[in-house]
């Protein structure tokens, strides 16, 4: 193995030792985070410098988590719900923003691994199965993380307005509930400033 595999690895383990499991979906999440990050020439964020805009909340987008340094906490995690294995990075000081986007048929579907997954997932897998199912899943990880970057993602930089960094704003107390909450989020409603949760259960828009 040479250096530059066994860094790939130990970056790769990261992000397993988060997402709590080895799975090809993370690897696809974990390839695509670099292949952003080296088109972007940029580094993990310690803060807010880059921006990550997830389009699936599929296995993946915690590789981009843990690669970029992207957190829904600190505001420049964002997730769309488009359905599609689409990671993009944006760069806040050099303002660019990058796109990598799985290309279909890049990954085949293995006809003995689809019955294997139904039978774990059903729990009627017996051990022999099981063991065959993590050699194949296993395959198919090394298989992804050894697929050079332009061969996995059509990758493009695209023309995105890059978000405001997270700002602090206050809260006050929902008139119905009285629990707190963001004062941007607060609306009146039949004379008492309401929350989200509780316009919605009024019928509110």
């Amino acid at each position: 193995m040479t250096t530059q595999e066994k860094e790939r690895d130990d970056h790769f383990n990261r992000c397993v030792e988060f997402h709590g499991h080895r799975c090809p979906g993370l690897a696809i999440g974990f390839q695509a985070a670099r292949a952003l990050m080296d088109r972007l020439g940029t580094k993990r964020a310690p803060d807010e410098e880059l921006v990550a805009i997830v389009e699936t909340d599929a296995c993946g987008a915690d590789a981009i988590q843990v690669l970029t340094g992207c957190t829904f906490g600190k505001g420049n995690f964002i997730f769309r719900n488009y359905g599609k294995h689409a990671f993009a990075l944006a760069d806040r000081r050099k303002g660019r923003t990058v796109r990598a986007c799985l290309r279909p048929n890049t990954l085949p579907s293995n006809a003995e691994h689809v019955v294997l997954f139904e039978k774990v997932r059903n729990e009627t897998a017996s051990p022999e199965n099981l063991e065959q199912y993590r050699n194949l899943k296993e395959k198919r990880i090394q298989e992804i993380l050894e697929t050079p970057f332009e061969s996995l993602f059509k990758i493009e930089e695209i023309s995105l307005p890059i978000p405001p960094e997270a700002q602090i704003v206050e809260s006050k107390v929902c008139g119905f509930c009285g629990e707190l909450a963001k004062v941007d989020l607060l609306q009146p409603v039949a004379g008492r400033m309401s929350c989200v949760p509780c316009r919605l259960a009024r019928h509110e828009p």
